[in-house]
């Protein structure tokens, strides 16, 4: 008899193991850990991290104390930590991307940090559970003909697919054999919802908050399936499942290929700045064109972003700043340059120099960008100077880009260790790069929160 399509992964979610994972998958899965609670931290800053964290504090009630809320002194039940900490994580757009697209560290690492920290379980435990639920939700997502097939045909975001990604770390975390986990997918699927329209509100709240609700429903789901709730036992490949909703024609062996030898987290990406990721690379192009030619915003009459399709769509005239490209292009040459620690919306909108570079530029498709990476991140900028000269750029991939190089903990450590001044970055660092070793993964936690002895 022929496996379904959920039985192959499932049997595959359970079984996995940290020493079948090669040193390449650990070193990464490590740092995206890393990165996404850091995240997690900075982002409780913005509004979406902050409400998100009082939403979880009622909502949890007297069930709580099973996982923290991160820049909090909180704990509460392990769903509502993973909902508050993915929704923080996503808060302020610096937390990591993927070259399928979107954002899984968000919603996949915290939903396996949250159970990890209920259960008490090993580092090297949280680190196989992480790698898998990247493997689950990227291969899922690309079941569904990737992030531009999933919006434009269906009109959902892709994000909401890291569920089943988050799904299945917590059940590996939990134990759950390979029919509790099909459960618990099953459980999940009606737990999340990604209108792309979404995208259209003004706050970064409901968009950062979607990622949390993924978490969420893949923490709750892996319990209820413990608990004995059940569901269709093939949600993917049943008649009226997933892969018949939403699946590609012809991508439905995608779902399961090359298990435990293709990592999907070697794909992930880092980010150095807090903008949309089809952002990083116009704004390298205009401030490494101003540097080089000794420009100020004084010598720029207009500028000229040329990108593909896919990606100008996303962030091409957006209400949300940071991810309107002409917005962070603009406010980045007015200030000299922007580091995740800058907001500068909205006081930079009444700034003169900020509106007349904002007047000046334009967004377009670039006919060499499309042909080459018509769903790549790359673009090309172009700088008419008030002296007649044309000057452009183009960067094909930004800087945390896994196809631009490895990331390397060094880097890491530029990033957050002035950016975090109310966590121990330093002893996090050195927690992280070890995690494989802790007997007990809260030690992480703690480390990020000062409270180490």
């Amino acid at each position: 008899m022929t496996k379904t399509k959920t039985a192959l992964l499932t049997e595959y979610a359970s079984s996995t193991a940290f020493a079948a994972l090669p040193e390449a998958v650990i070193d990464r899965t490590k740092k995206v850990i890393f990165d996404e609670i850091a995240c997690a931290y900075f982002g409780r800053r913005s509004a979406a991290g902050d409400l998100s964290a009082r939403y979880a504090r009622d909502a949890s009630g007297a069930a709580g104390g099973e996982a923290r809320i991160y820049g909090t002194r909180l704990s509460v039940s392990a769903p509502f930590a993973a909902l508050a900490n993915g929704t923080a994580g996503h808060g302020e757009e610096v937390d990591g991307a993927h070259v399928v697209g979107g954002h899984p560290g968000a919603s996949i690492v915290h939903a396996a940090m949250a159970m990890a920290e209920r259960q008490r379980t090993t580092g090297a435990e949280l680190i196989n559970a992480v790698a898998l639920g990247y493997d689950v939700g990227i291969r899922i997502v690309a079941a569904c003909g990737g992030k531009f097939v999933v919006r434009d045909t269906h009109h959902i975001t892709s994000d909401s697919f890291y569920t089943f990604g988050a799904t299945a770390a917590a059940s590996r975390l939990l134990g759950l054999d390979a029919p509790r986990t099909a459960h618990a997918l099953a459980l999940a699927s009606f737990q999340t919802n990604g209108l792309y329209a979404l995208y259209s509100e003004k706050r970064h709240i409901s968009k950062s908050f979607c990622n949390g609700q993924y978490a969420f429903a893949g923490v709750s789901a892996a319990i209820m399936s413990m608990t004995g709730l059940e569901g269709n036992e093939d949600i993917m490949g049943s008649s009226q499942g997933l892969l018949t909703a939403w699946g590609a024609e012809g991508k439905a062996e995608e779902l399961v290929r090359a298990f435990g030898t293709e990592f999907s987290i070697l794909g992930a990406n880092f980010k150095f700045f807090n903008a949309g990721y089809p952002i990083h690379t116009p704004v390298e192009a205009a401030m490494t064109l101003i540097a080089e030619h000794g420009l100020s915003g004084d010598d720029i009459a207009a500028v000229t972003v040329g990108m593909a399709e896919n990606t100008r769509r996303v962030v091409d005239g957006r209400a949300m700043h940071n991810i309107c490209v002409q917005d962070m292009v603009s406010a980045s040459i007015a200030t000299g340059g922007l580091e995740i620690l800058d907001q500068p919306f909205p006081a930079i909108l009444r700034e003169p120099a900020y509106q007349r570079l904002r007047a000046c530029i334009e967004v377009e498709v670039d006919p060499e960008i499309q042909r080459d990476l018509p769903d790549g991140r790359g673009a090309r900028v172009t700088i008419t100077t008030t002296d007649g000269r044309t000057l452009s750029k183009r960067v094909d991939h930004p800087r945390g880009h896994s196809r631009r190089g490895e990331v390397s903990w060094d880097d890491l450590a530029e990033k957050w260790t002035r950016s975090l001044p109310n966590c121990d970055v330093a002893t996090a660092l050195t927690v992280a790069r070890t995690m494989e070793s802790l007997d007990d993964v809260t030690t992480l936690a703690k480390a990020f929160a000062g409270e180490m002895v």
